[in-house]
């Protein structure tokens, strides 16, 4: 027979582990279960600060992610603004431009009126003094200068009139 069982060698084989099971269930058994739960102890409240890190960085991105969508409304913001500033600017710009223009126009408009009224009036001083040469030589008369231009200055605001 290849396998021999002898019931002297099983009852201290069985003793003997009793013993040992008793020996380490009094020394090492208490501390290999300490061990044992402070590494799942560990284990566990790494495994929640890994958890609570990266909720925590899921809502860091999250702010980031709002924050850079904010900060690109507000840069469209400022450009719409510097767009409408320009615009104005312009608009401003070209008003007070054709004012300016305007304002010239009349004031060259003014100054030629003005030019124009000093040329006829000299014109109606020389058209007098020829008139009256002119009257002085056909009537061979002799009136006095001062009498003469009245008589002309007269007859011109008669022809103004009409």
């Amino acid at each position: 027979m290849l396998v021999h069982l002898d019931p002297g060698v099983i009852i201290w084989t069985a003793l003997t582990f009793g013993l040992l099971l008793l020996v380490l269930a009094k020394t090492a058994w208490k501390p290999i279960l300490k061990a044992l739960d402070t590494r799942e102890d560990s284990i566990r409240q790494s495994i929640e600060r890994a958890e609570e890190a990266k909720h925590e960085a899921e809502r860091l991105l999250a702010e980031n992610r709002k924050g850079i969508a904010e900060a690109e409304g507000r840069a469209q913001e400022l450009i719409r603004e510097a767009r409408e500033m320009a615009e104005k600017v312009r608009a401003e710009a070209m008003s007070k431009a054709q004012a300016d223009a305007n304002r010239l126009l009349d004031r060259a408009r003014s100054e030629i009126e003005q030019d124009k009224q000093q040329a006829l009036e000299q014109l109606h001083g020389v058209v007098a003094e020829l008139a009256v040469d002119a009257a002085g030589k056909i009537l061979k008369e002799s009136i006095d200068m001062a009498r003469q231009r009245k008589l002309v200055e007269g007859f011109l605001d008669t022809m103004e009139k009409n």
